[in-house]
């Protein structure tokens, strides 16, 4: 597997890295830098702080995901999903995340709160003219059924 290099700056001391949590995991958990303990409201959204900002090279992008288990088991994910993160970006990185649970949820120093992938970017050439027919054609939500 090639690796790309992704220059950082820790705008906070005690902020952390985004590390892989398994040989053969794709994203790279994205971890809360707090002063304070933050409490999202169910309902709610928070922009939480990571105390990272990142040089992403041209032709890549970060997307920041959700955490499957912060999903299911509290209802928290960024509200934006999948977030972009473009190369010309150059502050703060913050997951806005989004308590759509049942109950209030405390964030603390430290907390796995996202995910984030680096990828590819590509240009598109755009094309008018007649599109091909398919199967679905214009079906829209559902159309193609449960099963």
């Amino acid at each position: 597997m090639r690796s790309v290099t992704v220059k950082f700056t820790k705008l906070h001391a005690a902020a952390i890295l985004p590390r892989r949590q398994s040989v053969h995991a794709a994203g790279y958990d994205v971890h809360a830098c707090l002063d304070d303990n933050l409490t999202i409201k169910r309902g709610s959204v928070a922009p939480v702080p990571t105390g990272l900002a990142v040089e992403i090279p041209a032709g890549y992008h970060i997307s920041i995901r959700a955490r499957s288990g912060m999903a299911v088991k509290h209802g928290l994910t960024p509200v934006n999903t999948p977030g972009t993160i473009d190369a010309d970006y150059r502050g703060e990185i913050f997951v806005p995340l989004i308590n759509l649970g049942t109950e209030d949820y405390t964030i603390r120093h430290g907390d796995r709160i996202a995910q984030m992938l680096l990828e590819k970017t590509y240009l598109i050439d755009w094309q008018e003219g007649n599109l091909s027919e398919t199967v679905r054609g214009e079906g829209k939500f559902g159309s193609t059924g449960k099963r």
